[in-house]
């Protein structure tokens, strides 16, 4: 019988012998992580691979739900299909005992919504990094045609490390397939407090719709609070539709302007006001977190003009709440006398200004204002300038932060005034600097990680079986080596996680039929077996394999037997005419067993004391460990002295 072990997690120990609670003869139960509405997360063992793993299982009173059921199954199917080191991997999914399950990666750490809870606002350049990694997992996820629609803080998990990872696709859909929603015509799903507008609506949604979420968890992260609240769902749903959100810097000081430009950016009522991908965020970002000018902030007041308030036009589809329509009564127009007013008045401020300026400067004739071409293309912005009336002078300066051919900075900036056909010098981005992406085939994936960022590339991790290839080496890479690509750039590299392992089955002692029928059955395969002398195991049965009998194995390798030939035979060496001891001690060396027999002789008989005959006769083949019987000459006088020393072992011949 085994001997119970101590198996633990992390600080959470438990002796094997202790008959948890265990999924599909698999998954071991420790303990409730956490509950949500419709499912519960349990922190779990993976008896086969021998790790600790997360699973959701769906509350009993949604198992008979069909609908809860699908969207339980499509959470699986989408997030399975994600191989992202900033999306928590999906590893299995199965039911049992009337239930669903998923098996997913442990993440062993806080949400963000726990970190927000516990610590209050982030500083802004952390909140940056969380909101970068969930960008580049969310990117993934889009490439893939798949959109997550309920980002929040808490399907955002924290490792110890820090690394932030997507969880929860629960909702997701596939941008491929719309018309697999399950949700009901006019009905919503997710949180409406992340809730995009184009969502709130219950219009179709695209990525740009997680990245509004995510700038509402931004905004979250810096603030300590979100942008719209409200008494119930569909009081938020309103506001998400019709109000401006307050930019966050009036709620907190100092907040850098980049960054609250990407989060108006983001936040955005129009999709096509937002970032085009998560991706194109993602590379803002990094411009914020290495100290550059954001695109975002260059077009900062077309983003941030959403601070004033945006009157809901009647033409604008109603939000509607998850579980009924709402339509709300158009409101009474209100009065524009004073808006035209005041426009008025400002008109006549602007012009009187515009007047004394011109009165006063001699050259403010000459002078106009410079445009802005930072961002534009070089032709693009050569052409704006000559418009206004410029002559242009272009130089190139490597970035890692704008795409080639854009430009990065120019002189005078932009609204200086400057003599109408001065000049205006402008740098334009040539691209990061060239790498040659290096070879880290046949390595593992730490060394192979560490080789990519350590030239400012950015390696990311595709898994695949491959039996071929031991687990956790890199099989392939995309670019191939050699190739230059800018330093920031990705490389694909795939890792291989083997084949799987299965354990070898005892079939010692068992006939050979016999023995590989079940080696086959386990998915190994057999060789010829070798055969070896054996005392123990009868011939034709199994002695051995290689690999041993309960050894991991990789399916469909080659299982090595060895079978029984019975007993090893020995040739008996011929004793007669030897003295007893001598021929006891030759038989003994050659693996035999001996009995002695006594036989009379006369007195002075030359056979006195030694052996007569013996059985088997010299030269037999035996088995090894057969007795020998040696027949041994005992004179007349001391026959009865020979009886009665033996008399306990032998018999005395007359």
């Amino acid at each position: 019988m085994p001997q119970p072990v101590q198996w633990c997690i992390y600080a959470e120990c438990r002796m094997t012998d202790e008959n948890p609670r265990v999924l599909n003869d698999r998954y071991e139960i420790f303990r409730r992580l956490a509950r949500g509405g419709m499912a519960e997360v349990l922190l779990a063992r993976d008896r086969v691979l021998d790790r600790p793993v997360a699973v959701k299982e769906l509350v009993p009173e949604f198992a008979t739900d069909p609908n809860f059921v699908e969207r339980f199954r499509r959470e699986a199917q989408a997030a399975a299909s994600l191989t992202h080191a900033n999306v928590v991997g999906v590893y299995d999914w199965g039911s049992q005992d009337g239930t669903y399950f998923i098996v997913m990666e442990y993440v062993d750490g806080p949400s963000l919504s726990q970190v927000i809870r516990s610590d209050g606002p982030l500083h802004p350049r952390r909140a940056a990094e969380i909101a970068a990694e969930v960008a580049d997992g969310l990117g993934f996820a889009h490439a893939r045609g798949v959109v997550h629609r309920d980002i929040k803080p808490g399907n955002v998990l924290l490792t110890k490390s820090g690394q932030a990872k997507v969880t929860d696709f629960g909702i997701a859909r596939a941008l491929s397939s719309p018309a697999e929603d399950l949700t009901q015509a006019g009905s919503v799903m997710g949180t409406a407090t992340y809730f995009s507008p184009e969502q709130a609506q219950g219009l179709s949604v695209d990525g740009r719709s997680d990245l509004y979420s995510l700038g509402v968890v931004l905004y979250e992260m810096l603030t300590g609070r979100p942008p719209f609240t409200g008494e119930t769902p569909l009081a938020i749903s309103y506001r998400h539709v019709q109000d401006a959100p307050e930019p966050p810097s009036t709620h907190i000081s100092g907040l850098p302007r980049g960054l609250e430009a990407i989060i108006m950016k983001l936040l955005a009522k129009k999709p096509d006001d937002r970032y085009a991908s998560a991706q194109d965020l993602r590379l803002d970002l990094n411009r914020f977190l290495a100290g550059e000018t954001t695109l975002a902030e260059q077009g900062a007041p077309g983003a941030v003009s959403q601070a004033t308030t945006v009157q809901p036009a009647t033409t604008v589809a109603t939000p509607v709440e998850p579980t009924e329509a709402y339509v709300e009564e158009d409101e009474e127009p209100k009065s524009r006398t004073g808006i035209y007013i005041g426009v008025l008045v400002a008109l006549l401020v602007i012009l009187g200004g515009t007047l004394t300026w011109f009165l006063l400067s001699d050259e403010s004739v000459d002078k106009i204002a410079v445009p802005s071409v930072v961002g534009l293309t070089q032709t693009d912005a050569e052409k704006s300038l000559k418009d206004a009336g410029f002559q242009v002078s272009a130089s190139t300066k490597v970035s890692d932060s704008l795409e080639a051919g854009l430009v990065l900075d120019q002189t005078p900036g932009k609204d200086e005034q400057a003599a109408k056909g001065s000049t205006v010098r402008i740098v334009v981005s040539s691209g990061a600097a060239k790498v040659e992406v290096p070879d880290v085939t046949g390595k593992t994936q730490a060394e192979a990680e560490k080789a990519l960022t350590d030239l400012k590339l950015l390696p990311r991790v595709t898994t695949e079986e491959n039996p071929d290839v031991e687990s956790g080496t890199v099989i392939r890479q995309n670019p191939p080596s050699g190739r230059q690509i800018e330093a920031g750039g990705v490389v694909e590299i795939f890792v291989s996680k083997g084949a799987g392992e299965e354990i070898v089955p005892d079939v010692t002692g068992q006939p050979l039929a016999q023995a590989q029928a079940a080696i086959q059955a386990a998915g190994f395969r057999f060789a010829n077996p070798t055969r070896a002398a054996s005392s123990n195991v009868a011939e034709g049965s199994v002695i051995s394999t290689d690999p041993a009998a309960g050894t991991p194995a990789k399916p469909n390798s080659v299982i090595k037997i060895v079978v029984s030939s019975g007993p090893e035979q020995v040739n008996v060496p011929t004793v007669t005419g030897q003295n007893e001891n001598s021929a006891t001690s030759t038989l003994k060396g050659a693996g035999l067993n001996v009995e002695v027999k006594p036989k009379s002789v006369p007195a002075g008989d030359p056979n006195a004391g030694r052996v007569i005959s013996q059985d088997p006769a010299g030269g037999q083949s035996v088995d090894t460990g057969s007795t020998v019987t040696i027949t041994v000459g005992v004179a007349a006088a001391t026959t009865t002295t020979a009886s009665t020393t033996t008399s306990t072992t032998t018999t005395s011949e007359p």
